[in-house]
């Protein structure tokens, strides 16, 4: 068993491994006694409890909490990697995921809904050793909250770059992404993706407002833009005030609005309806939670998990009114690029 994360998560660079104490499945967020320091996994199955909402199920165990130690500094050049992907299938290709942007559309100008994250379900066969895999896709686009959780049975492999929620002392924060475009586009020039990201960011000061101190949530920053290798994100900074526990912030929060779209029960109710599969991790959360409370979680975007000899990888874009089907179809394919860059049916 093995935790590899990014510096990201505390503040520093590059990658670092930690020591793997005990391991716990949940089904619960409230069943987590943070005595220690820990790291955990929050599936979007959580959705059908946290939101009241039915999703599809995928099986899994809907929280993983893991006992970490001290981390040390991992090495990542000059390794050889000893990963292959190869395609197998995709729960949406090109014609049903531009059908389904097209259904989006309806339910948006039927007043429905805003915006739908719509994802794919991408299924590879992998040989070798998935924490290589993990390396080369860090190498290929560092993230500030990365991490390759190997538990022998299943490994999950995240390259977010995504803060779904932080909080240090009484102070919350959570940062949503919103906005893509290539590694030279100029996102915030985009009326499309600042609308997108505007209506998020609306979405998150509300949810924060759930557990915030009155008169204390604020939009500190947005329409910011960050490169990285294969792609621009654009995203905007909420914060608050809080008093309340873990489990009461993830109640009036989870799933992140960034994965969902707004607004959240009916989008949920939308994308369960046309997604053919279960997200599982993905448009989950992850991260480290402290003993005294503190706690730092990403949004799981850009993320794999499997067992065995198979791995599925997923990515989705925000589908608003004026979306075209085919510039999504090449986003969402952008955002596979860093992790898979083989050969894939209807590329």
């Amino acid at each position: 068993m093995e935790l590899i994360f990014s510096g990201g998560w505390t503040g520093k660079e590059g990658l670092y491994r930690t020591r793997i104490g005990s391991v716990y499945y949940l089904d619960k967020p409230s069943e987590i006694r943070v005595d220690r320091d820990l790291f955990v996994v929050l599936s979007y199955d959580l959705t059908s409890e946290l939101l009241g909402v039915p999703v599809k199920n995928s099986g899994l165990p809907p929280v993983i909490v893991v006992e970490t130690g001290e981390p040390e500094p991992v090495e990542v050049k000059g390794f050889p990697s000893r990963c292959n992907l190869e395609y197998l299938s995709s729960s949406l290709e090109r014609d049903s995921f531009c059908k389904a942007v097209e259904k989006i559309k309806e339910y948006i100008l039927s007043g429905d809904s805003y915006q739908i994250n719509l994802t794919s379900q991408i299924r590879f066969r992998i040989s070798g050793n998935p924490r290589d895999l993990f390396l080369e896709f860090f190498r290929r686009q560092p993230v500030p909250f990365a991490f390759y959780l190997d538990l022998d049975e299943i490994f999950i492999i995240s390259g977010s770059m995504e803060l779904f929620l932080q909080k240090r002392g009484r102070r919350l924060m959570s940062m949503p992404v919103k906005g893509t475009g290539g590694p030279g586009d100029s996102v915030s020039d985009s009326e499309k993706e600042r609308a997108e990201n505007l209506m998020i960011t609306d979405m998150m000061r509300n949810d924060i407002g759930r557990v915030a101190l009155p008169g204390s949530v604020k939009v500190s920053e947005l329409f910011a833009v960050r490169r990285f290798k294969t792609l621009t994100q654009m995203h905007s900074t909420v914060e608050g005030e809080t008093s309340h526990s873990f489990s009461q912030i993830l109640e009036a929060t989870f799933p992140p609005a960034s994965v969902t779209g707004a607004p959240k029960v009916r989008a949920v109710q939308i994308i369960d309806e046309l997604e053919p599969h279960s997200r599982g991790y993905y448009c989950g959360s992850a991260g480290f939670l402290k003993k005294n409370g503190d706690f730092t979680l990403s949004v799981l975007i850009r993320t794999a998990f499997g067992g065995g000899s198979e791995i599925n990888y997923y990515a989705g874009c925000g589908i608003v009114w004026d979306s075209d089907p085919v510039r999504e179809w090449e986003e969402l394919k952008l955002k596979v690029s860093a992790f898979y860059q083989g050969v894939w049916k209807d590329l």
